[in-house]
C-alpha cells in the first residue's frame, strides 16, 4: 500500500529533545519498511498546531484526495497531526468515506473504516488531550503577555523603523530605533501631515529612498503598509493592543502633536480635496485675496473658460469680481520673455548666489553647526557615561544600555549631516540646469498644459496676490534676479 508520511515540530524545544523532524521521518520510514508500506510522499514541517496556521495540513489533506491510490497516513502520535476537532473531524470523515488509515506509531495503534469503539474512543481522548494542551499553552501566552503589556513592553516583532536587540540566547531583550530606518518614519508623517501627500506618493518617495519593509525578504512598502504606519500609535509612544492604548517603555519617532496632525489629515481637516485637484487651472491654490486674506477660487463656465474670484468678493464690492485666468496670465509671459540669459550670465548669476550669505545659511550652514552641536553633546554624554561606570556608579548593563542609546542618537544625526552635504552641493547643480532651462521658458509654459502650468507657477513665482482686478506677485531665486539682469544690461556682460 501507498504511504503519505507527516512529521511536525512546533517549538525549538521539541527539536533538542528528540522530536526533531529528522528523527521522526526516521521512525515513520522504520515503521513503513515492517509494515510494507510504500513512502510516495514526506511532508516535514514546523508549524503550531493551532487554528490560524494550518496550512501545511490542508496540503497533506489535498495531496491524499487527489491521490486516489494512497491509503495510508503515517504519523509519530495524534497531536503530530491535529490539536483541534476541526481537524479531527475531517480526518474521520475521510477515514469512513475514502478508506483512509492512519497509523500513529508512538502511539502503538490506528485507524480505518473498521476501527473499534475502543480505538475510537482511544482517538478522541487524546485529541481532546491535545486540545486542552492548547489551550493551556495559549492561557500561557495571554498571561506572559499581559505581564509583558504591564512592563511596557512590545509583545510582538519590532515596528518598521525600529530593531530588536538580542541577547546571547536569542531573547529580545529592547526595542531601538533602527539607525538605518528610523528617520525615514518621521518623514512619512511629516510629508502626510502637510496634507499634499497622498499615500502613494509617500510610498514611491519612500522607494527611492531605500526604505524597505522588516521582512526576511526585503520589499519596498506598499501604500497599505505607509498607511498602517500613518495610523501607528507606537510610533510616539503608545502601543495599541486588542483596540486598547497602552504606554510603551521604547524611544519614541515622531511626537504626539505630529500625529495627531496626520489624524485631522485622515479626517478630512488641512487637506487637499483630490478631485479638485485634478482640475486644469493654472493658479489653482496659488493665489491669496490681498484684501481678505483667503484662497482665491477657481471655476471653469460652459464655455470652457477659466474664471478666478474671492469668495468674499461680496462684501468688499459692489458685487463678486471675475477675473479671466488669460488675463492673469499676461504678466506672467511677459515675465518669462524677460529670462533670456547668455551662457557667460548663468555663469556669474551662479558665482554671485554661491557668494551670498543668505543662500548659504539657507541650504546648509545653519542646519549643519545645529546638528554637530547635537552630535558633540551625544560625545560628552558618552565620555561621562565611561567616568560614571570606572568611578562605580552605574552598572555595567545600565552603562550598556545609555552608551547603544547614544551611538544610535548619533548615527541618525551623521544621516541627517550626510543628507544636508549632498543637497548643499546639488543646490548649485540644480540652479545651474534651472537657468539653462528658463532661457526657453516663455516657449515651454506657452505650449504646456493646464496641470503643467501649474506645477511651473509654483516653482516660479511667491506672495501671489489679487486685488480687484490688480495681480501682484514676485518671482523665487534665482528666476529675479535673472529678471534685474535683462532690464540692466549693464549689470552682467557677456
Amino acid at each position: 500500500m501507498k504511504a503519505v508520511i507527516l512529521a511536525r515540530v512546533s517549538t525549538a524545544k521539541q527539536e533538542a529533545e528528540g522530536h526533531s523532524l529528522k528523527a521522526q521521518n526516521k521512525r515513520l520510514q522504520e515503521y513503513a519498511q515492517r509494515k510494507g508500506f510504500e513512502i510516495v510522499k514526506t511532508f516535514s514541517f514546523s508549524e503550531s498546531a493551532g487554528n490560524k496556521i494550518r496550512k501545511k495540513f490542508l496540503e497533506v489533506m489535498d495531496y491524499i484526495k487527489s491521490h486516489k491510490d494512497t491509503k495510508v497516513l503515517l504519523c509519530e502520535n495524534v497531536d503530530r497531526i491535529t490539536r483541534n476537532f476541526k481537524d479531527a473531524v475531517d480526518l474521520d470523515e475521510m477515514r469512513r468515506n475514502e478508506n483512509l488509515e492512519i497509523h500513529f506509531v508512538q502511539d502503538s495503534f490506528f485507524l480505518n473504516k473498521n476501527s473499534t469503539g475502543q480505538d475510537l474512543f482511544m482517538w478522541e481522548a487524546k485529541v481532546f488531550i491535545a486540545k486542552q494542551y492548547l489551550n493551556r499553552l495559549s492561557d500561557d501566552v495571554k498571561r506572559t503577555n499581559e505581564l509583558k503589556i504591564q512592563n511596557k513592553e512590545w509583545i510582538t516583532k519590532a515596528k518598521i523603523g525600529y530593531a530588536g536587540v538580542y541577547n546571547e540566547k536569542g531573547k529580545r531583550t529592547d526595542i531601538i530605533p533602527d539607525p538605518a530606518r528610523s528617520h525615514y518614519i518621521a518623514k512619512i508623517f511629516e510629508m502626510y501631515a502637510t496634507g499634499t501627500c497622498s499615500t502613494k506618493k509617500i510610498a514611491e518617495d519612500m522607494e527611492k529612498l531605500g526604505l524597505k519593509s522588516n521582512t526576511d525578504n526585503l520589499q519596498p512598502l506598499y501604500r497599505s503598509q505607509i498607511h498602517s504606519i500613518l495610523k501607528d500609535p507606537f510610533y510616539y509612544g503608545e502601543m495599541k493592543i486588542n483596540g486598547q492604548l497602552h504606554p510603551h517603555k521604547y524611544q519614541p519617532l515622531i511626537s504626539e502633536q505630529l500625529f495627531r496632525r496626520v489624524q485631522a489629515v485622515f479626517s478630512g481637516h488641512n487637506k487637499k480635496p483630490f478631485r479638485y485637484a485634478c482640475k486644469p487651472f493654472a493658479f489653482r491654490g496659488l493665489i491669496k485675496c490681498a484684501d481678505c486674506g483667503c484662497t482665491i477660487t477657481a471655476e471653469r463656465t460652459k464655455g470652457k473658460y477659466n474664471y478666478y474670484s474671492c469668495t468674499n468678493g461680496k462684501k468688499m464690492h459692489a458685487k463678486r469680481l471675475y477675473i479671466n485666468e488669460e488675463v492673469l496670465l499676461k504678466p506672467v509671459y511677459t515675465a518669462l520673455q524677460k529670462i533670456s540669459l547668455t551662457d557667460g550670465q548663468i555663469e556669474r548669476l551662479i558665482t554671485g548666489l554661491k557668494a551670498t550669505d543668505e543662500a548659504k545659511d539657507r541650504f546648509f550652514e545653519a542646519s549643519v553647526k545645529s546638528l554637530r552641536e547635537e552630535y558633540d553633546r551625544y560625545e560628552k554624554r558618552k565620555s561621562n557615561l565611561l567616568d560614571r561606570l570606572a568611578d562605580e556608579k552605574i552598572l555595567q548593563e545600565d552603562y550598556d544600555k545609555k552608551l547603544e542609546e547614544y551611538q544610535t542618537k548619533q548615527a541618525l544625526i551623521n544621516n541627517e549631516l550626510a543628507t544636508h552635504h549632498k543637497a548643499d552641493k546639488e543646490y548649485y547643480i540644480t540652479v545651474a540646469l534651472i537657468l539653462r532651462l528658463a532661457k526657453r521658458a516663455y516657449t515651454i509654459f506657452k505650449s504646456s498644459e493646464a496641470m503643467e502650468k501649474r506645477a511651473f507657477l509654483k516653482f516660479l513665482l511667491q506672495n501671489c496676490k489679487l486685488q480687484g482686478k490688480n495681480f501682484t506677485f514676485e518671482l523665487k531665486k534665482p528666476f529675479n534676479t535673472a529678471i534685474v539682469a535683462h532690464d540692466c544690461n549693464n549689470l552682467l556682460r557677456d
